[in-house]
């Protein structure tokens, strides 16, 4: 009873392992290979390695790339209270959601007001 429920998920996973699998052979019997010296050069985040050991991302890139990660999993948690508001109707789930918002609203002038979103 137990693998009758898993069937549709193990034949998914199957099917993407084959799928995935011959698609890649295929790509490595077919594909051109055309290897040159600037091609095999390690290259990470859009600079050659050799500018990013001693080039240095100032705090504003850091500040940014937190404030990106802490709104962006908090608009993530809106998608389960989406999902309790179509199933529940409620006027309150509604209301949360929408001081929710606000909040973030708030949250996101503040910083934006305190030059934490300027690149310098």
């Amino acid at each position: 009873m137990l693998l009758r429920s898993y069937l549709p998920v193990i034949v998914f996973a199957g099917l993407g392992v084959i799928v995935g699998g011959t698609l890649a052979m295929v790509n490595g019997l077919v594909g051109p290979r055309r290897p040159s010296r600037v091609k095999s050069e390690p290259y990470e985040c859009g600079l050659p390695s050799e500018v990013s050991r001693t080039f240095r991302f100032g705090v504003s890139f850091y500040m940014i790339a937190m404030l990106f990660i802490l709104f962006d999993i908090e608009v993530v948690f809106l998608y389960p209270v989406g999902v309790i508001l179509r199933a529940a109707h409620s006027v309150f789930v509604l209301i949360e959601v929408g001081v929710f918002v606000v909040l973030l609203g708030v949250a996101l002038a503040y910083v934006w007001r305190r030059g934490a979103l300027d690149w310098r």
